[in-house]
């Protein structure tokens, strides 16, 4: 497992690497001062990206909403104080573990593995989602078509169904793109 350690205070940080070797993890790659990590992200395609921050900040979840949106890995947060407020904008910005850090470092297998398959159910999820979403969008543009087919040449609902479905079979085109075609076409009649 590849790990990226995000955190600028070099003793926690030494802590944090000493308890990934002792969990077994030895592909560990630090962020480096002046680094941004959506680059890194990027570049070293991390199985799981460990952010410690001393003094979290909402500025400081910025860097985790762009590798949410850009790089989408497990975020491990560490903090130092606890504030529900903060969690909960954390969680938004793509955290998938938020840990308050004591003053002893915690066993973070555990911590890695447990962000890891939250991560991963929740990223099945939403491709579960935007599948749904797209069948409902291409639906309701097929509903579009049949009824302006219906409109304007006088068809029943089977009817305009089987044309869009006998033209997409003609044209080697999914059904969707013959809808397109068709609300295309006629949209842009006077």
């Amino acid at each position: 497992m590849k790990v990226l350690l995000a955190d600028d205070n070099e003793d926690r940080s030494e802590a944090v690497l000493r308890r990934l070797s002792e969990a077994g993890i030895d592909e560990v790659v630090r962020l480096l001062p002046g680094q941004r990590l959506v680059d890194v992200v990027g570049a070293v395609k991390p199985d799981v990206v460990i952010v410690d921050m001393s003094r979290p900040d909402r500025d400081s979840l910025e860097n985790i909403r762009e590798v949410s949106a850009q790089a989408p890995r497990p975020v491990v947060l560490f903090v130092d104080r606890d504030d529900t407020g903060f969690m909960e904008e954390a969680i938004e910005a793509g955290v998938s573990s938020y840990n308050l850090m004591g003053s002893s470092v915690p066993d973070v297998k555990p911590i890695v593995q447990a962000a890891v398959a939250i991560f991963r159910r929740y990223q099945k999820l939403a491709d579960t989602l935007e599948k749904a979403e797209t069948r409902l969008n291409e639906r309701e543009i097929v509903q579009r078509a049949k009824a302006r087919l219906m409109k304007e040449r006088r068809l029943t609902e089977p009817q305009a169904h089987s044309h869009l479905r006998k033209t997409a079979m003609n044209s080697g085109k999914r059904m969707v793109e013959v809808a397109s075609d068709v609300l295309n076409s006629t949209e842009k009649k006077p």
